[in-house]
């Protein structure tokens, strides 16, 4: 008998029509993993927000039909994973965390399944308590709500994964030789990774998200090897007003413009393609790259269904089953979280008990039964 695991795929979601969008947005801008202000004041300034962000959301998502690809895609991720596990009796279930289908919603279906073992794989490559941290709190409370009790693996994140690295530079490969190949050899070819940001005050609070992608980065490098590539970290899709990490896409398509280099933009932190990757890439920056006189503009495609990544997400799948019960972190753990206090493991190896971050930090022990 084949062990029969639910894959538990977690992920930010997306508006499934134009009505749903300002729902989703204040669903998104309530989490306190999201706008750290008091409890208080967040709801009254959660709507603020929305409400500026509610027009150019709405533009964004009638570009693409009036509602997200994102569901759709991880279905096919989820399905395109099913396969690659043939020693599993393996389902995957979604777990959106600001739309349908929500937390409880995979917490019911997957406690009705009644599976051996539970993994929790989230779709984020890199940590963040704004991304996974919140997801894994929010799937606590939902399996706590519903009653599921099963043996539950987690994986934290998979920023220098050796699957995930090489099924990711193959994609990026193929686009800078095809870019290459339409260029005149004479212009030159900047890579620009671009990674969703975050306010700066998040990371200086000891969020590893930066640091992840930048070894995400640094491991792609190394493992291109060409010492000719010219190549900057940037961040985009700034949502609120505070000051957010450095340097900007846009400036920095802006600064390839003026240095004359057409550039091939890739979107590091992304495993699918959804608004920030179909519209902030595709249209908003493309024009800006052509207002700022870029002598070419390409973007790499996401990882999607590519045969390699998905078989790195089971490969990682294996690894946390291997690993047993608790979370599970496909890095060198121990760099992280002594350079990042918010680290998930950076309590457990040091011994801190901060009680604001006592939900991640207690997943690994008490959450999985």
């Amino acid at each position: 008998m084949r062990p029969k695991v639910a894959v538990v795929l977690f992920n930010l979601g997306g508006p499934d029509s134009l009505k749903a969008i300002r729902p989703f947005l204040l669903n998104l801008f309530k989490d306190p993993a999201i706008l750290r202000v008091p409890f208080f004041v967040r709801p009254f300034l959660a709507r603020t927000i929305m409400r500026a962000r509610l027009e150019p959301a709405t533009s964004g998502y009638r570009l693409l039909g009036g509602q997200s690809p994102l569901l759709e895609m991880t279905q096919a991720q989820g399905d395109a994973l099913e396969c690659t596990l043939p020693e599993l009796d393996a389902k995957c279930f979604i777990a959106m965390r600001y739309w349908h289908p929500f937390s409880l919603a995979a917490a019911r279906a997957v406690k009705a399944w009644q599976p051996d073992e539970v993994v929790l794989l989230p779709l984020y490559p890199h940590y963040s308590t704004t991304t996974t941290g919140s997801s894994l709190t929010d799937w606590r409370e939902a399996a706590a709500r519903v009653g599921l009790v099963a043996p539950t693996s987690a994986v934290c994140c998979f920023p220098t994964d050796p699957g995930f690295v090489a099924a990711t530079l193959a994609i990026i490969r193929n686009a800078y030789e095809t870019a290459r190949a339409v260029l005149d050899p004479s212009v030159p070819l900047r890579i620009l990774f671009s990674a969703h940001g975050l306010p700066e005050s998040i990371v200086q609070g000891g969020d590893p998200y930066q640091y992840q992608i930048e070894q995400t980065v640094t491991a792609l490098i190394a493992a291109w090897r060409r010492n000719d590539l010219d190549w900057k970290i940037c961040y985009q899709s700034r949502a609120t007003p505070q000051k957010w990490i450095a340097p900007s896409t846009d400036t920095e398509i802006a600064q390839a413009g003026r240095d004359k280099k057409a550039v091939l933009v890739v979107p590091i932190a992304f495993v699918s393609e959804h608004t920030e990757t179909l519209v902030e890439l595709d249209v908003d920056y493309k024009e800006l790259a052509a207002r700022d006189g870029v002598p070419g503009y390409f973007r790499v495609p996401t990882q999607r269904v590519d045969a390699g990544f998905i078989l790195s997400l089971a490969n990682l799948v294996r690894f946390a089953r291997g690993e047993g019960v608790g979370l599970h972190a496909a890095c060198d753990v121990a760099a992280c979280a002594a350079q990042n206090r918010l680290c998930p493991f950076a309590m457990r190896l040091s011994g801190r008990t901060a009680a604001a971050h006592a939900n991640v930090a207690n997943i690994s022990s008490t959450a999985f039964s």
